[in-house]
């Protein structure tokens, strides 16, 4: 006797051996990606996931930089982790994102300072962490402020995105 839900099964099966197949062709698509980093000298342990975590570290870096030169506050904190900390060249530092929000107060409202950066160094741990070292220079031309500064910064994968957790910067001369 053929009942509703084996007819139901029988039509889905097409489809299931369909995606085991593409599942399948996908590994071996991966081995080949991974053959190909290996002969041109990339990590050969990158899988296919940590290849879309460096993409997702691409913008989230970019977001940060951009949204703190751009002076908006929302996005800036967004890309933060509650925890951060900020240690600031003179060695002041600010704890928890609330109080990283309330030394740079100024820099969002006034909306006067320069910020320009230009990568030094980077090095992504997967979907685990993230480094990465910029020359800033941060400018307030109005008073003639300039500073030059090695920032670092480090980055955290929550599972589902990249939150900056600590920057440090240091006075270059």
């Amino acid at each position: 006797m053929t009942t509703k839900h084996s007819r139901n099964a029988r039509a889905l099966l097409p489809l299931a051996c369909s995606i085991l197949a593409v599942c399948a062709s996908g590994g071996a698509f991966a081995g080949e990606a991974a053959a190909e980093a290996s002969a041109q000298g990339l990590n050969q342990g990158q899988n296919i996931l940590h290849r879309i975590c460096a993409r997702q570290f691409e913008i989230a870096q970019k977001t940060d930089m951009e949204s703190f030169r751009d002076y908006d506050a929302a996005t800036f904190r967004a890309i933060h982790d509650e925890r951060a900390i900020t240690v600031f060249d003179s060695g002041g530092t600010r704890i928890g994102i609330d109080a990283i929000m309330t030394a740079l107060a100024s820099h969002f409202t006034n909306r006067e300072a320069k910020w320009s950066w230009t990568e030094r160094y980077r090095v992504v741990d997967g979907c685990r962490s993230a480094y990465i070292l910029y020359e800033t220079v941060y400018e307030i031309p109005r008073i003639g402020y300039r500073q030059k500064a090695l920032t670092g910064v480090t980055y955290t994968h929550d599972g589902f995105k990249w939150l900056a957790i600590a920057d440090q910067g240091t006075k270059l001369p």
